[in-house]
Protein backbone atom coordinates (compact mmCIF):
# COMPACT_ATOMS: atom_id res chain seq x y z
CA UNK A 1 0.00 0.00 0.00
CA UNK A 2 1.07 3.15 -0.35
CA UNK A 3 1.74 5.73 1.60
CA UNK A 4 -1.15 8.01 1.40
CA UNK A 5 -3.66 5.01 2.07
CA UNK A 6 -1.13 3.91 5.24
CA UNK A 7 -2.02 7.78 6.19
CA UNK A 8 -5.75 7.81 5.12
CA UNK A 9 -5.42 4.53 7.58
CA UNK A 10 -3.54 6.52 10.66
CA UNK A 11 -5.43 9.33 10.04
CA UNK A 12 -8.58 7.15 10.89
CA UNK A 13 -7.10 5.25 14.05
CA UNK A 14 -7.16 9.16 15.28
CA UNK A 15 -10.15 10.43 14.17
CA UNK A 16 -11.89 7.27 15.93
CA UNK A 17 -9.85 7.43 18.99
CA UNK A 18 -11.15 10.55 19.53
CA UNK A 19 -14.53 9.25 18.53
CA UNK A 20 -14.06 6.17 21.40
CA UNK A 21 -12.16 8.50 23.97
CA UNK A 22 -14.97 11.17 23.79
CA UNK A 23 -17.95 8.58 24.39
CA UNK A 24 -16.53 6.85 27.26
CA UNK A 25 -15.73 10.14 29.06
CA UNK A 26 -19.09 10.91 27.98
CA UNK A 27 -20.13 7.57 29.72
CA UNK A 28 -18.52 8.05 32.63
CA UNK A 29 -18.98 11.64 33.21
CA UNK A 30 -22.99 11.36 33.29
CA UNK A 31 -22.61 8.27 35.69
CA UNK A 32 -21.08 10.52 37.69
CA UNK A 33 -23.37 13.38 36.85
CA UNK A 34 -24.80 14.09 40.36
CA UNK A 35 -21.22 14.66 41.77
CA UNK A 36 -21.05 17.55 39.89
CA UNK A 37 -24.28 19.10 40.87
CA UNK A 38 -26.18 17.38 38.10
CA UNK A 39 -29.51 15.41 38.00
CA UNK A 40 -29.33 11.10 38.49
CA UNK A 41 -29.10 9.86 34.90
CA UNK A 42 -31.43 7.04 33.90
CA UNK A 43 -29.66 4.13 31.40
CA UNK A 44 -32.00 5.24 28.55
CA UNK A 45 -31.38 8.82 29.14
CA UNK A 46 -27.82 7.89 28.73
CA UNK A 47 -28.80 5.51 25.79
CA UNK A 48 -30.63 8.56 23.90
CA UNK A 49 -27.88 10.65 24.81
CA UNK A 50 -25.72 8.09 22.73
CA UNK A 51 -28.14 7.71 20.18
CA UNK A 52 -27.67 11.57 19.32
CA UNK A 53 -24.04 11.14 17.85
CA UNK A 54 -25.53 8.18 15.07
CA UNK A 55 -28.54 10.40 14.31
CA UNK A 56 -25.68 12.84 13.27
CA UNK A 57 -23.92 10.07 11.32
CA UNK A 58 -26.79 8.18 9.80
CA UNK A 59 -28.17 11.45 8.37
CA UNK A 60 -25.57 13.44 7.19
CA UNK A 61 -22.99 10.93 5.52
CA UNK A 62 -24.86 10.23 2.54
CA UNK A 63 -25.12 14.09 2.02
CA UNK A 64 -20.70 14.57 2.59
CA UNK A 65 -20.45 11.14 0.27
CA UNK A 66 -22.03 13.22 -2.32
CA UNK A 67 -19.82 16.08 -1.44
CA UNK A 68 -17.04 13.67 -1.77
CA UNK A 69 -17.78 12.46 -5.32
CA UNK A 70 -18.42 16.79 -6.44
CA UNK A 71 -15.39 18.16 -4.02
CA UNK A 72 -12.95 15.69 -3.71
CA UNK A 73 -12.50 13.07 -1.01
CA UNK A 74 -9.02 14.41 0.10
CA UNK A 75 -10.67 17.98 0.91
CA UNK A 76 -13.96 16.79 2.41
CA UNK A 77 -11.88 14.13 4.59
CA UNK A 78 -10.40 17.19 6.90
CA UNK A 79 -13.66 18.40 7.69
CA UNK A 80 -14.47 15.68 9.90
CA UNK A 81 -11.65 16.62 12.80
CA UNK A 82 -13.16 20.44 13.03
CA UNK A 83 -16.40 19.09 13.90
CA UNK A 84 -14.66 17.05 16.71
CA UNK A 85 -12.68 19.67 17.77
CA UNK A 86 -16.18 22.05 18.42
CA UNK A 87 -17.69 19.30 20.11
CA UNK A 88 -15.23 18.50 23.21
CA UNK A 89 -14.45 21.70 23.58
CA UNK A 90 -18.17 22.52 24.05
CA UNK A 91 -18.03 19.60 26.63
CA UNK A 92 -15.61 20.64 28.36
CA UNK A 93 -16.55 23.75 29.57
CA UNK A 94 -19.89 21.61 30.93
CA UNK A 95 -18.72 21.25 34.10
CA UNK A 96 -18.76 24.85 35.03
CA UNK A 97 -21.95 25.56 33.34
CA UNK A 98 -23.66 23.33 36.16
CA UNK A 99 -21.82 24.94 38.41
CA UNK A 100 -23.33 28.72 37.62
CA UNK A 101 -26.78 27.15 37.17
CA UNK A 102 -26.78 27.59 33.75
CA UNK A 103 -27.53 24.00 32.73
CA UNK A 104 -29.85 22.28 35.25
CA UNK A 105 -32.30 19.87 34.46
CA UNK A 106 -33.04 18.58 31.15
CA UNK A 107 -30.87 21.24 29.73
CA UNK A 108 -27.36 19.57 30.51
CA UNK A 109 -28.92 16.59 28.59
CA UNK A 110 -29.95 18.49 25.51
CA UNK A 111 -26.46 20.95 25.69
CA UNK A 112 -24.71 17.12 25.73
CA UNK A 113 -26.46 16.03 23.08
CA UNK A 114 -25.63 18.74 20.76
CA UNK A 115 -22.56 17.78 21.49
CA UNK A 116 -22.58 14.13 20.37
CA UNK A 117 -24.32 15.27 17.40
CA UNK A 118 -21.24 17.52 16.45
CA UNK A 119 -18.92 14.17 16.92
CA UNK A 120 -21.34 12.30 14.68
CA UNK A 121 -21.23 14.90 12.35
CA UNK A 122 -17.33 14.57 12.58
CA UNK A 123 -17.81 10.68 11.26
CA UNK A 124 -20.38 11.58 8.84
CA UNK A 125 -18.28 14.02 6.82
CA UNK A 126 -14.96 12.17 6.87
CA UNK A 127 -15.71 8.43 6.99
CA UNK A 128 -17.59 8.42 3.31
CA UNK A 129 -14.43 10.04 2.25
CA UNK A 130 -12.25 8.03 3.44
CA UNK A 131 -13.89 4.77 1.85
CA UNK A 132 -14.56 6.56 -1.68
CA UNK A 133 -10.28 7.01 -1.57
CA UNK A 134 -9.62 3.86 -0.12
CA UNK A 135 -12.38 2.05 -2.67
CA UNK A 136 -10.86 4.13 -5.70
CA UNK A 137 -6.77 3.63 -5.06
CA UNK A 138 -7.33 -0.57 -4.21
CA UNK A 139 -9.48 -0.41 -7.41
CA UNK A 140 -8.76 -3.66 -9.78
CA UNK A 141 -6.31 -4.61 -7.33
CA UNK A 142 -8.26 -7.14 -4.78
CA UNK A 143 -5.52 -8.34 -2.49
CA UNK A 144 -4.45 -4.83 -1.66
CA UNK A 145 -8.76 -3.99 -1.20
CA UNK A 146 -8.89 -6.66 0.86
CA UNK A 147 -6.05 -5.64 2.99
CA UNK A 148 -6.72 -1.86 2.90
CA UNK A 149 -10.58 -2.65 3.99
CA UNK A 150 -9.13 -4.52 6.70
CA UNK A 151 -7.11 -2.49 8.19
CA UNK A 152 -9.54 -0.02 8.21
CA UNK A 153 -11.93 -1.82 9.98
CA UNK A 154 -8.90 -2.24 12.58
CA UNK A 155 -7.82 1.38 12.76
CA UNK A 156 -11.82 2.10 13.16
CA UNK A 157 -12.43 -0.25 15.72
CA UNK A 158 -9.04 -0.03 17.50
CA UNK A 159 -9.34 3.38 17.68
CA UNK A 160 -12.84 3.29 19.53
CA UNK A 161 -11.15 0.65 21.41
CA UNK A 162 -8.43 1.98 22.67
CA UNK A 163 -10.31 5.25 23.47
CA UNK A 164 -12.80 3.85 25.39
CA UNK A 165 -10.06 1.70 27.14
CA UNK A 166 -8.22 4.98 28.43
CA UNK A 167 -11.22 7.02 29.08
CA UNK A 168 -11.64 5.72 32.17
CA UNK A 169 -8.11 6.21 34.05
CA UNK A 170 -7.92 9.46 31.86
CA UNK A 171 -10.84 10.25 33.68
CA UNK A 172 -9.88 9.83 36.55
CA UNK A 173 -6.84 11.26 36.82
CA UNK A 174 -8.04 14.48 34.88
CA UNK A 175 -11.87 14.57 35.30
CA UNK A 176 -14.15 16.47 32.67
CA UNK A 177 -10.28 18.59 31.98
CA UNK A 178 -9.74 15.49 29.72
CA UNK A 179 -11.81 16.81 27.26
CA UNK A 180 -9.38 19.44 26.50
CA UNK A 181 -7.00 16.31 25.82
CA UNK A 182 -9.56 15.03 23.59
CA UNK A 183 -9.54 18.17 21.19
CA UNK A 184 -5.86 18.17 20.67
CA UNK A 185 -6.21 14.48 19.25
CA UNK A 186 -8.87 15.52 16.88
CA UNK A 187 -6.12 18.07 16.10
CA UNK A 188 -4.00 15.62 14.82
CA UNK A 189 -6.13 14.12 12.75
CA UNK A 190 -6.57 16.79 10.63
CA UNK A 191 -3.25 17.42 10.77
CA UNK A 192 -2.73 14.02 8.98
CA UNK A 193 -5.38 14.27 6.89
CA UNK A 194 -3.99 17.84 5.31
CA UNK A 195 -0.63 17.00 4.92
CA UNK A 196 -0.36 13.40 5.08
CA UNK A 197 -2.69 12.46 2.48
CA UNK A 198 -1.99 13.12 -1.78
CA UNK A 199 -4.35 13.39 -4.23
CA UNK A 200 -4.85 10.57 -6.35
CA UNK A 201 -5.91 10.01 -9.72
CA UNK A 202 -9.81 10.28 -10.16
CA UNK A 203 -10.22 11.64 -6.61
CA UNK A 204 -10.16 15.12 -7.72
CA UNK A 205 -13.73 17.25 -7.79
CA UNK A 206 -16.00 16.30 -10.25
CA UNK A 207 -16.05 20.00 -11.89
CA UNK A 208 -12.68 19.65 -12.65
CA UNK A 209 -13.41 16.78 -15.07
CA UNK A 210 -15.44 18.91 -17.47
CA UNK A 211 -18.40 18.07 -15.33
CA UNK A 212 -18.96 14.82 -17.22
CA UNK A 213 -19.75 13.11 -13.59
CA UNK A 214 -22.62 15.19 -12.24
CA UNK A 215 -24.45 14.02 -9.96
CA UNK A 216 -27.99 13.26 -9.74
CA UNK A 217 -30.35 11.44 -7.12
CA UNK A 218 -31.94 9.59 -9.79
CA UNK A 219 -28.30 7.93 -10.82
CA UNK A 220 -27.81 7.27 -7.00
CA UNK A 221 -30.53 5.48 -6.63
CA UNK A 222 -29.66 3.33 -9.48
CA UNK A 223 -26.41 2.61 -7.80
CA UNK A 224 -28.07 1.10 -4.68
CA UNK A 225 -30.57 -1.02 -6.52
CA UNK A 226 -28.23 -1.76 -8.77
CA UNK A 227 -25.41 -2.83 -6.62
CA UNK A 228 -27.77 -5.27 -4.52
CA UNK A 229 -26.37 -2.81 -1.16
CA UNK A 230 -29.54 -3.59 0.05
CA UNK A 231 -29.27 -7.45 0.56
CA UNK A 232 -26.11 -6.79 3.44
CA UNK A 233 -27.73 -4.20 5.06
CA UNK A 234 -30.25 -5.83 7.51
CA UNK A 235 -27.23 -8.00 8.34
CA UNK A 236 -24.76 -4.94 8.93
CA UNK A 237 -27.33 -3.40 10.50
CA UNK A 238 -27.55 -5.99 13.32
CA UNK A 239 -24.23 -6.27 13.57
CA UNK A 240 -23.64 -2.80 14.34
CA UNK A 241 -26.55 -2.45 16.97
CA UNK A 242 -25.07 -4.84 19.03
CA UNK A 243 -21.45 -3.37 19.17
CA UNK A 244 -23.45 -0.16 19.70
CA UNK A 245 -25.22 -1.60 22.77
CA UNK A 246 -22.17 -3.19 24.30
CA UNK A 247 -19.59 0.34 23.68
CA UNK A 248 -21.79 3.02 25.29
CA UNK A 249 -24.77 1.48 27.71
CA UNK A 250 -22.25 -1.83 28.78
CA UNK A 251 -20.10 0.94 29.84
CA UNK A 252 -22.76 3.12 32.11
CA UNK A 253 -23.94 -0.04 33.34
CA UNK A 254 -20.82 -1.04 34.68
CA UNK A 255 -19.76 2.40 35.73
CA UNK A 256 -22.91 3.20 37.99
CA UNK A 257 -23.48 2.49 41.49
CA UNK A 258 -24.71 -0.82 41.87
CA UNK A 259 -28.27 -1.01 41.70
CA UNK A 260 -30.27 -3.33 44.70
CA UNK A 261 -32.87 -4.80 41.97
CA UNK A 262 -30.21 -6.44 40.48
CA UNK A 263 -28.31 -7.85 43.24
CA UNK A 264 -28.29 -11.51 41.68
CA UNK A 265 -26.22 -10.14 39.07
CA UNK A 266 -22.01 -10.16 39.37
CA UNK A 267 -21.33 -7.17 37.01
CA UNK A 268 -24.00 -4.91 38.44
CA UNK A 269 -21.98 -1.63 38.26
CA UNK A 270 -19.52 0.06 40.75
CA UNK A 271 -16.44 -0.60 38.77
CA UNK A 272 -13.56 2.07 38.86
CA UNK A 273 -12.41 3.84 35.45
CA UNK A 274 -9.07 1.57 35.49
CA UNK A 275 -10.79 -1.44 36.36
CA UNK A 276 -12.83 -0.71 33.50
CA UNK A 277 -9.71 0.28 31.18
CA UNK A 278 -8.09 -3.24 32.07
CA UNK A 279 -11.25 -4.90 30.67
CA UNK A 280 -11.76 -3.07 27.73
CA UNK A 281 -8.05 -3.22 26.74
CA UNK A 282 -8.02 -7.23 27.11
CA UNK A 283 -10.73 -7.24 24.82
CA UNK A 284 -9.17 -4.61 22.52
CA UNK A 285 -6.28 -7.08 21.90
CA UNK A 286 -8.19 -9.63 21.44
CA UNK A 287 -10.57 -8.34 18.89
CA UNK A 288 -7.58 -6.41 17.02
CA UNK A 289 -5.73 -10.14 16.58
CA UNK A 290 -9.18 -11.55 14.98
CA UNK A 291 -9.22 -8.41 12.99
CA UNK A 292 -5.76 -9.36 11.61
CA UNK A 293 -6.88 -13.13 11.58
CA UNK A 294 -9.84 -12.74 9.46
CA UNK A 295 -8.80 -10.15 7.40
CA UNK A 296 -6.34 -12.43 5.78
CA UNK A 297 -8.31 -15.23 5.30
CA UNK A 298 -10.77 -13.37 2.25
CA UNK A 299 -9.17 -15.65 -0.61
CA UNK A 300 -9.78 -18.63 1.28
CA UNK A 301 -13.51 -18.55 2.85
CA UNK A 302 -16.63 -16.56 1.38
CA UNK A 303 -17.01 -13.08 3.39
CA UNK A 304 -20.51 -13.84 4.15
CA UNK A 305 -19.04 -17.52 5.18
CA UNK A 306 -17.06 -14.88 7.65
CA UNK A 307 -19.98 -13.50 8.49
CA UNK A 308 -21.79 -16.40 9.16
CA UNK A 309 -19.16 -17.76 11.47
CA UNK A 310 -18.92 -14.15 13.05
CA UNK A 311 -22.30 -14.04 14.59
CA UNK A 312 -21.78 -17.37 16.09
CA UNK A 313 -18.75 -16.67 17.81
CA UNK A 314 -21.47 -13.59 19.17
CA UNK A 315 -23.97 -15.87 20.38
CA UNK A 316 -21.28 -18.07 22.13
CA UNK A 317 -19.84 -14.53 23.72
CA UNK A 318 -23.41 -13.41 25.41
CA UNK A 319 -23.74 -17.02 26.42
CA UNK A 320 -20.97 -16.98 28.49
CA UNK A 321 -21.47 -13.29 29.62
CA UNK A 322 -24.80 -14.45 31.08
CA UNK A 323 -23.00 -16.93 32.56
CA UNK A 324 -20.26 -14.83 33.96
CA UNK A 325 -23.09 -12.66 35.27
CA UNK A 326 -24.60 -15.36 37.31
CA UNK A 327 -21.18 -16.91 38.74
CA UNK A 328 -21.96 -16.26 41.83
CA UNK A 329 -20.10 -18.77 44.35
CA UNK A 330 -18.18 -20.48 41.52
CA UNK A 331 -14.54 -21.65 41.74
CA UNK A 332 -11.78 -19.91 39.84
CA UNK A 333 -11.44 -22.88 37.46
CA UNK A 334 -14.94 -22.59 36.23
CA UNK A 335 -14.78 -18.56 35.91
CA UNK A 336 -11.57 -18.87 33.74
CA UNK A 337 -13.58 -21.09 31.71
CA UNK A 338 -16.11 -18.94 31.06
CA UNK A 339 -13.88 -16.01 30.01
CA UNK A 340 -11.73 -17.99 27.80
CA UNK A 341 -15.27 -18.99 25.95
CA UNK A 342 -16.41 -14.89 26.12
CA UNK A 343 -12.53 -13.96 24.62
CA UNK A 344 -12.66 -16.98 21.89
CA UNK A 345 -16.28 -15.70 20.58
CA UNK A 346 -15.40 -11.82 20.57
CA UNK A 347 -12.37 -13.37 18.52
CA UNK A 348 -14.67 -14.94 15.73
CA UNK A 349 -16.71 -12.19 15.93
CA UNK A 350 -14.38 -9.66 14.74
CA UNK A 351 -13.94 -11.20 11.26
CA UNK A 352 -17.75 -10.08 10.54
CA UNK A 353 -17.56 -6.13 10.01
CA UNK A 354 -14.53 -6.29 7.46
CA UNK A 355 -16.30 -8.62 5.68
CA UNK A 356 -19.25 -6.70 5.18
CA UNK A 357 -16.99 -3.69 4.12
CA UNK A 358 -15.14 -5.73 2.01
CA UNK A 359 -18.21 -6.67 -0.09
CA UNK A 360 -19.71 -3.10 -0.01
CA UNK A 361 -16.30 -1.54 -1.37
CA UNK A 362 -17.02 -4.29 -4.51
CA UNK A 363 -20.32 -2.50 -4.95
CA UNK A 364 -18.40 0.48 -6.41
CA UNK A 365 -16.92 -1.34 -9.14
CA UNK A 366 -20.11 -1.24 -11.29
CA UNK A 367 -20.39 2.86 -10.17
CA UNK A 368 -17.05 4.32 -9.95
CA UNK A 369 -18.34 8.12 -10.39
CA UNK A 370 -20.11 7.46 -7.14
CA UNK A 371 -17.73 6.23 -5.10
CA UNK A 372 -18.30 8.58 -1.81
CA UNK A 373 -21.91 8.27 -2.21
CA UNK A 374 -22.32 4.40 -2.10
CA UNK A 375 -19.59 3.84 0.56
CA UNK A 376 -21.15 6.31 2.91
CA UNK A 377 -23.57 4.20 3.26
CA UNK A 378 -21.30 2.61 5.58
CA UNK A 379 -21.91 5.04 7.91
CA UNK A 380 -25.67 4.78 7.32
CA UNK A 381 -25.53 1.07 8.37
CA UNK A 382 -23.07 2.15 11.45
CA UNK A 383 -25.65 4.93 12.31
CA UNK A 384 -29.22 2.90 12.05
CA UNK A 385 -27.20 -0.14 14.12
CA UNK A 386 -25.80 2.24 16.57
CA UNK A 387 -29.16 4.24 17.30
CA UNK A 388 -31.14 0.84 17.62
CA UNK A 389 -28.12 -0.26 19.64
CA UNK A 390 -28.04 2.31 21.95
CA UNK A 391 -31.66 2.90 21.93
CA UNK A 392 -32.66 -0.92 22.95
CA UNK A 393 -29.68 -1.39 25.08
CA UNK A 394 -30.77 1.73 27.48
CA UNK A 395 -34.19 0.55 27.62
CA UNK A 396 -33.38 -3.60 28.29
CA UNK A 397 -30.47 -2.37 30.60
CA UNK A 398 -33.16 -0.19 32.48
CA UNK A 399 -35.42 -3.39 32.38
CA UNK A 400 -33.20 -6.22 33.74
CA UNK A 401 -29.58 -4.52 34.18
CA UNK A 402 -26.81 -6.54 32.16
CA UNK A 403 -29.12 -9.36 31.47
CA UNK A 404 -31.33 -7.38 29.39
CA UNK A 405 -28.51 -5.70 27.82
CA UNK A 406 -27.49 -9.78 27.27
CA UNK A 407 -31.28 -10.88 26.09
CA UNK A 408 -31.84 -7.36 23.61
CA UNK A 409 -28.05 -8.75 22.39
CA UNK A 410 -29.07 -11.78 21.66
CA UNK A 411 -32.24 -11.15 19.59
CA UNK A 412 -30.24 -8.81 17.49
CA UNK A 413 -27.84 -11.27 16.51
CA UNK A 414 -30.33 -13.78 15.54
CA UNK A 415 -31.95 -11.16 13.29
CA UNK A 416 -28.72 -10.80 11.52
CA UNK A 417 -28.50 -14.72 10.51
CA UNK A 418 -32.08 -13.98 9.07
CA UNK A 419 -30.98 -12.16 5.41
CA UNK A 420 -27.63 -14.05 5.64
CA UNK A 421 -29.04 -16.78 3.19
CA UNK A 422 -30.25 -14.14 0.56
CA UNK A 423 -27.29 -12.47 0.46
CA UNK A 424 -24.97 -15.88 0.17
CA UNK A 425 -27.02 -17.10 -2.91
CA UNK A 426 -26.42 -12.98 -4.93
CA UNK A 427 -22.50 -13.14 -3.63
CA UNK A 428 -21.54 -13.43 -7.18
CA UNK A 429 -23.67 -10.81 -8.09
CA UNK A 430 -21.02 -7.52 -6.59
CA UNK A 431 -17.89 -8.64 -8.52
CA UNK A 432 -16.10 -10.88 -6.26
CA UNK A 433 -14.52 -14.33 -6.67
CA UNK A 434 -16.05 -16.46 -4.20
CA UNK A 435 -13.39 -19.11 -2.53
CA UNK A 436 -15.47 -22.49 -2.00
CA UNK A 437 -15.65 -22.36 1.52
Amino acid sequence: MNRSIRAVLLGTFLLRFSTGLAGGLLAIYLARLPAHGGPHVLAIVAGIVGAAYFAAELSLSPVFGVLADRLGAHRVMQWGPIFGIAAVLMRGVTPSGIELGILIGTGIFVWLGITRFLEGAAAGSSIPSILGYIALATSGDEAIRGRAVARFEAATLAGLGVGLAVSGQLFDLMGANAFFVNAVLYGLAYAVYRWGVAEIAGSEPASSAGGADRFSWRRYREALVGSHVMLLAPTWIALNAVIGSWSSVSIFQLMSEPNASFGDQVLNGGLSGTELSVGLSIGLIVFFAGLFYWGNRFKSYRRTTIIGVGIAGGLAMMAAVFALNHSQGWGPVAVAGLVAILLAGLFILAGATPAALGLLADMTETHPHDRGAVMGLYSVFLGVGQIVGSLVGGATAQWRGIDGLLLGSFVLLLIAILPLRGLRANEHLVGTVAPSG
